[in-house]
């Protein structure tokens, strides 16, 4: 809420997350930093390079985004106190418990979401997740036990220890 010229002047729409390059590209959006930053620093890649692998890359990091959505709305809600609309937090609450169990099942048979590497659409699972979890706590892991493995398994990487949020 209480954002700073300096930020604004990076961010003119105000939101983050906000990638500035080192040759001062600046970019807002986290499918357009992650674009960015596949195309300019190709290795390892975030997104397969098979066309058909890229599209399902695409499908399940636009699934992540619609559980980041639903979870974001959800933490409204709560802010909201006593002037919550119960049928509003259901609804939000409902979205989250519909995806939460596609992921988890789509883990069942590998290390992460596409196989055995690791793509944008693991960081978009991880990213509402990890929000989902400094929201409203880790109970989540215990329903969603493949999930919860990979989201501890994934804290393990140096890449996504120095990201992690402070609440």
């Amino acid at each position: 809420m209480n954002k700073s010229p300096e930020f604004l002047q990076v961010s003119p729409i105000g939101k983050v997350p906000v990638l500035v390059d080192e040759d001062g590209t600046t970019i807002w959006d986290s499918t357009l930093i992650m674009e960015y930053l596949d195309e300019t620093y190709p290795e390892p890649g975030f997104y397969p390079s098979d066309r058909k692998e890229r599209l399902e890359c695409r499908k399940w990091e636009n699934l992540a985004d619609t559980l980041a959505d639903n979870i974001i709305f959800l933490w409204y809600q709560q802010m909201k106190g006593d002037n919550a609309d119960p049928k509003d937090r259901a609804k939000y609450q409902a979205a989250i418990d519909r995806l939460l169990p596609v992921l988890d099942e789509k883990l069942a048979a590998s290390s992460y979401l596409l196989g055995d590497s690791w793509t944008a659409a693991d960081i978009a699972v991880l990213s509402a997740l990890g929000y989902y979890s400094l929201r409203f706590g880790e109970d989540w892991q215990q329903q969603y036990p493949k999930l919860g493995e990979w989201f501890k398994n994934l804290h393990e990487r140096e890449s996504v220890k120095s990201t992690v949020p402070v609440g």
